[in-house]
């Protein structure tokens, strides 16, 4: 790296990287001295790059905030992270209202050399995944980053929002914390209209308004948490208690947590949990390797005796003589 032009690049990739380096920790990585570091700083403004320098024990240099540097380069291993991310990212419904991640792939794709575009297609061709895609309800992106944004600074916001019930509203909320969960985004905190916690999903918050006011979120609070126990609390149609005959640790590992919760008990693990169908229940029963005693509802072993019937007849089904 004897170059200066070779140090230059470097430095403006160091920049680009990084949110903010000391003179100190540029020089070592462009194995040179501080002074020469101020050069090559000088060098980057004089092609219109705005570095910044911030004096001071703790300061050092960054690229100016809102600053896009074209065009946009990325070594094999980052580009492949980059599509990978954004293939599991619609697989998994994590997308936004716009069609931005076929956008981005699309764009990434085009600008890419031919040797590095080949295998990068043949993986968003081939790649399958073990879980089934899922169908998300979309929120609008400027919705979804106001309410982040608002959470990471404890900013309480205004929301319009829309209900099951189709019925709007305006409110204002202090947000705990945004989650991800089963194909829909959430934003979970404080509703100042019902002076309680609330969870609200986030594809149906029409606009998001700053307010001056700010907030202290509870210590400690968690947001995933309390958004799986919200869940769990909807009222369905079937009220589940089941006995599962075997270790509480194994048995928590193949259950969804948002869905069951567990307690140990003498005789095995007490499951409670809620269902519109009993059988879906008596599918994620049989798929267990443990016996299990059902306490309610009683139709639930109708539903195990008509799955166990549909088992025995594909066991007992002969394959069709196939024709000359």
């Amino acid at each position: 790296m004897s170059h200066p032009l070779t140090r230059v690049l470097t430095l403006l990739e160091l920049l680009q990287s990084s949110p903010r380096l000391t003179g100190t920790e540029l020089a070592d990585r462009l194995d040179t001295d501080v002074r020469t570091v101020r050069r090559y700083i000088a060098h980057l403004r004089e092609l219109g790059i705005p570095v910044e320098a911030e004096r001071g024990r703790h300061g050092g240099y960054r690229l100016a905030r809102g600053y896009r540097m074209p065009p946009l380069v990325l070594t094999n291993d980052e580009a492949l992270a980059v599509v990978l991310g954004l293939l599991a990212a619609e697989h998994l419904g994590m997308g936004t209202a716009a069609p931005a991640s076929a956008g981005a792939l699309a764009k990434i794709e085009r600008v890419l050399p031919h040797a590095l575009r080949e295998p990068l297609a043949a993986m968003r061709d081939t790649l399958s995944f073990t879980a089934n895609a899922v169908i998300g309800q979309a929120p609008g992106t400027g919705v979804l980053l106001a309410l982040a944004q608002a959470s990471r600074a404890h900013t309480t916001v205004g929301i319009r929002h829309q209900s099951w019930r189709q019925e709007h509203t305006e409110r204002d909320i202090d947000p705990y914390g945004v989650v991800f969960h089963t194909g829909r985004w959430y934003v979970v905190g404080h509703d100042h209209l019902r002076d309680s916690l609330r969870t609200f999903r986030i594809d149906r918050i029409a606009s998001v308004i700053p307010r001056a006011d700010s907030f202290t979120p509870p210590n400690g609070f968690d947001a995933v948490a309390d958004l799986t126990s919200t869940l769990a609390q909807v009222p369905y149609h079937w009220q589940v208690e089941v006995t599962i005959h075997g270790p509480l640790d194994e048995i928590a590992r193949r259950l969804p947590r948002s869905a069951v919760t567990l307690t140990a008990q003498p005789t095995g693990v007490l499951m409670r949990a809620r269902a519109e169908r009993l059988d879906g229940m008596a599918h994620i029963l049989a798929s267990l390797e443990w016996p299990f005693t059902i306490h309610q509802p009683d139709e639930l072993r109708q539903a195990l005796k008509d799955l166990a019937a549909q088992l025995t007849a594909a066991a007992q089904r002969e394959p069709e003589e196939l024709p000359q």
